[in-house]
């Protein structure tokens, strides 16, 4: 258990230690009855699996953590809109809320691109709050991608 609580800072700090380790900067936190249970960045590149992105770790620690399925219980909060992957596993997963920060226009899932919580064959759609702490996630992506480019 994570003694953070705001779980929007937590998952933001591990965007910024993402980031550090070469990764796109996204974090997540994931709330089971109002504590922090897991906390996970970005990390596709050094682990070398596409799947590795922040939600879909956290949902994989807290399930293990919970010793089940279906976190229906919990909320996830993460730093930048997920992606049609992400969203998914958050249907499967049956979580409550979803707390994010940044907009993505290009990858996003949530309410850009494929908007899979508004697909009629979605089974679960968790109740959805965006622009959470939307300037310093969003500043952090722009950074990250000015410093590569630049």
């Amino acid at each position: 258990m994570f003694a953070t609580p705001d779980p929007m800072r937590a998952a933001l700090e591990a965007a910024r230690a993402a980031a550090e380790a070469g990764e796109v900067p996204v974090g997540a936190a994931l709330v089971h009855r109002g504590r922090v249970i897991a906390v996970a960045g970005n990390a596709p590149r050094r682990s070398c699996d596409p799947t590795a992105h922040a939600e879909i770790r956290v949902i994989r620690e807290a399930a293990a953590l919970l010793r089940r399925e279906r976190l229906e219980d919990c909320d996830l909060w993460v730093t930048l809109e997920p992606c049609a992957m992400c969203a998914g596993a958050i249907a499967h997963a049956r979580i409550a809320r979803l707390y994010y920060a940044a907009a993505d226009p290009k990858g996003g899932a949530v309410e850009h691109g494929a908007r899979v919580f508004a697909q009629p064959t979605c089974h679960h759609r968790p109740e959805i709050y965006a622009g959470i702490a939307e300037r310093e996630a969003g500043s952090m992506l722009r950074d990250f991608f000015a410093t590569r480019r630049g």
